[in-house]
């Protein structure tokens, strides 16, 4: 490979040091040279210049896009292997034009889901505040809600929204889901109400988003959307930032349009240490740890490491492009 013997591999966005211990790399050692990146590279010259003589590039999740512009300019990568088996931060056909593989490996189908319910009864339960509170000496600060008899909206039915559906009939609340193909028969069958986009935002007291990005659902949320919504309902999103127009969620929050919201997804990540999201106390933050969790990461790493193996043996598994 390039006139050497050993290969050299980058382990991207390793934020918790944790890639080496999560899987048996010895597996590829020592034809393979490992060099982890436990801190985010920045832009795209940024990328470049760290990774131009390396061979392999793993990704972990979407934390570093590679689109064309910046695979044109890494001549010696061969495979890109990636945490998932969906990257929409890799330009699958670039890749491809350049002779580089990638591959994606198994990732556990249920962090996201239970995170969306951390958040939830974050929100719900004032559990930031109440936690503040009483590292700072304090006792029962604010008001809480409860769940029962309260409206779960989901937006997305899929295996996600299914699985928070289900904790939400287990609190006792009335769950309806709407999507653009969402059908009252699919909602039957899982024991939800359908509804229309309209009727979710208006009578919904949470809203929780469980959509893929796309160009259909890039800002399906903004401005009309938290009108609609009842000044003390929660919206959630674990999905992508994208999918919630940032700015009206803002104003949204700093005016009191809807109660608050629990993010774990935005548009540029990680968060500008000084996003004005950062500043309201309304606002449930984590960053984009729904699926930062130590089972993840074990099946993630391991997968990987099955990637770069089976590649090195001349029978790429699980191509994405």
């Amino acid at each position: 490979m390039s006139g050497q013997d050993t290969i050299k591999l980058a382990v991207l966005d390793d934020y918790q040091s944790v890639a080496l211990e999560a899987a048996d790399w010895s597996l590829i050692e020592p034809a393979v040279a490992i060099s982890v990146f436990d801190k985010h590279l920045g832009d795209a010259d940024a990328v470049v210049r760290a990774l131009d003589d390396f061979d392999i590039i793993v990704a972990m999740r979407e934390r570093t896009p590679f689109p064309q512009n910046v695979l044109d300019r890494l001549p010696r990568l061969r495979l890109l292997a990636t945490t998932g088996m969906r990257n929409q931060a890799i330009d699958l056909v670039a890749a491809r034009k350049q002779g580089v593989d990638v591959c994606g490996t198994p990732m556990l189908g249920y962090p996201a889901a239970e995170h969306t319910w951390a958040l939830i009864l974050a929100l719900v339960k004032q559990i930031p505040a109440e936690n503040l509170s009483m590292h700072q000496g304090g006792w029962q600060a604010s008001l809480s809600t409860g769940l029962q008899n309260n409206t779960l909206g989901i937006l997305g039915l899929g295996k996600l929204g299914l699985q928070v559906a289900r904790v939400g009939l287990a609190f006792g609340m009335k769950v309806q889901a709407w999507s653009t193909n969402l059908t009252p028969d699919r909602c039957a069958e899982c024991g939800v109400e359908f509804a229309s986009r309209e009727e979710l935002f208006a009578t919904s007291d949470i809203v929780t988003v469980h959509l893929v990005l796309s160009d259909r659902t890039r800002c399906l949320i903004g401005a009309t959307e938290f009108e609609m919504m009842k000044a003390s309902a929660y919206l959630v999103n674990t999905s992508r930032g994208p999918i919630v127009r940032e700015s009206d969620l803002i104003s949204a929050l700093q005016g009191g349009a809807i109660a608050g919201a629990g993010l774990d997804v935005y548009d540029n990540e990680p968060l500008p240490h000084d996003h004005p999201l950062r500043g309201l106390d309304n606002a449930v933050l984590t960053g984009h740890t729904g699926y930062v969790m130590r089972e993840n990461y074990i099946t993630g790493y391991r997968g990987v490491v099955e990637v770069v193996k089976a590649w090195l043996d001349g029978e790429p598994v699980r191509l994405l492009n």
